[in-house]
């Protein structure tokens, strides 16, 4: 699990390989070994020309993302408990500061056993939108 990263402004493709990508996933893929592979989107900077340059010479693995293709990042659960985490904090927070406090908090006191849990839903995730047709599925 990488380090929460709080994006400021827009994010560029640039921003994204020289903020996210070099100094945060890359290590982290690297870590897992050769079988890691990059799930990400198609959001414009995902797929900007000089990302994918960036991850074709730094030879990572990307998992494919046909386009409107439904969203079946596990990603997805973490933000939603990370913000059920954080919507139990009271008072509400009172300044940004506070509440990018709060998400950095709550994300570093994850168990691993719900990360756990999400990656390993992942096969069973395909095996359901397949079994749909790619309509709705309960993730």
């Amino acid at each position: 699990m990488t380090p929460l990263y709080h994006v400021v402004g827009n994010l560029t493709g640039v921003r994204y390989q020289n903020e996210i990508l070099q100094p945060l996933v890359v290590p982290a893929l690297q870590a897992i070994g050769p079988r890691a592979i990059l799930q990400d989107d198609n959001a414009p900077p995902h797929r900007s020309a000089a990302v994918n340059t960036f991850i074709q010479q730094a030879r990572l693995n990307r998992m494919l993302w046909p386009a409107n293709s439904p969203d079946l990042n596990p990603i997805e659960h973490m933000w939603d408990e990370l913000c059920r985490r954080v919507q139990q904090h009271h008072p509400p927070p009172a300044n940004l500061g506070q509440l990018l406090q709060w998400f950095q908090q709550e994300w570093n006191g994850f168990p691993r056993a719900f990360i756990c849990n999400l990656i390993h839903s992942m096969c069973q995730r395909c095996v359901e939108c397949l079994a749909h047709n790619g309509g709705h599925t309960r993730y």
